[in-house]
């Protein structure tokens, strides 16, 4: 008996050891991971951040977009960023962009700070600095990620969403990752910038149905043929038509006027259990920035890989 119980005490005081040895290794994400080790680099990519978006304000739609799509596939570890991998999904391949500017923000900070800010918490940064630098709001960016050392282009077929997905598609995939139905909404206020390709919305103009308003159908039309295969399939449209190169909430008030380009635009609107929040953030500007912030904090918490797992990317195109 005595030795029955010393056995199960030995045991129980291994788990123990193995647990806390697991939490004791395990890095935790903060805002302050490289105060000590690299305190100028965030200056150093909010300036090259600004930068890019000084010379194309498309271009901070494209880095928000960017770390989105980063961290829906495997979590935020920049597994985007690596050739011949996600790059290459339907929902990334000749749409995702931004590449050259998180490399460039990259190797300014290997400069001064080599092999210790990683390429996925860059992506993480780089989206915050994109959208402050057109009037969006800001937000603490907790660090701490590493890198991912694989890519898969049919996980990222998978997991993104798609521009024709219904609401309940939405909004399960956006559950998966742990986000609400409202931080679904807010993320996808980030459509009040950038520009979308012919080829995802024909579909939606050239419909005739209820949910789209005429005059704006006819107004795409004139620079997206109704076929594929024409010159035009890749011409570009504001997915706000209002104000396409400034943070704000048009992007809800349009779709309240049936003037969303993409079919998941309109579909936040259309009778459905999103209308009330999509109304909200149609009448209170600031109340959209603040869930959209959170929401970002949030999604930045998918999935990083930490500690000892994964690496730092000297290039972050490629393992090292």
């Amino acid at each position: 008996m005595r030795n029955s119980f010393i056995s199960h005490a030995s045991t129980a005081t291994v788990v123990f050891l193995l647990l806390l040895l697991s939490t004791t290794c395990k890095a935790h994400l903060s805002s302050t991971f490289y105060d000590q080790n690299c305190p100028n680099g965030l200056s150093t990519i909010r300036n090259a951040i600004r930068t890019a978006v000084s010379r194309e304000r498309r271009m901070a739609a494209s880095l928000i977009r960017l770390h989105f799509h980063d961290c829906f596939v495997q979590g935020c570890d920049a597994s985007i960023l690596l050739e011949d991998g996600e790059r290459n999904a339907l929902q990334n391949k000749g749409s995702a962009r931004g590449y050259e500017v998180i490399d460039s923000a990259k190797a300014q900070v290997e400069k001064i700070c080599p092999g210790v800010v990683s390429c996925a918490d860059i992506l993480a940064v780089a989206a915050r600095d994109a959208s402050v630098a057109v009037g969006g709001p800001s937000w603490s960016v907790k660090l701490g990620r590493r890198d991912s050392t694989t890519a898969s282009s049919s996980l990222a077929e998978q997991e993104l969403p798609r521009f024709t997905d219904g609401l309940d598609s939405l909004i399960s995939r956006f559950a998966t990752k742990g986000l609400s139905a409202r931080d679904m909404v807010a993320l996808s206020g980030s459509h009040t910038l950038g520009q979308a390709q012919c080829s995802s919305f024909r579909g939606r103009i050239y419909n005739n149905a209820s949910d789209i308003d005429v005059g704006f159908a006819s107004t795409r039309k004139r620079r997206c043929p109704a076929t594929t295969g024409k010159p035009g399939d890749s011409n570009l449209a504001p997915l706000d038509l209002v104000t396409p190169n400034s943070f704000d909430n048009n992007y809800f008030k349009n779709l309240l006027r049936k003037k969303g380009l993409l079919q998941s635009d309109q579909i936040l609107f259309s009778g459905g259990s999103t209308d009330s929040i999509v109304s909200e953030y149609s009448r209170s500007p600031a109340t959209f920035k603040s869930d959209f912030a959170s929401a970002m904090i949030k999604m930045g918490d998918i999935g990083p890989l930490t500690g000892s797992a994964g690496q730092i990317r000297r290039i972050c195109s490629a393992i090292n």
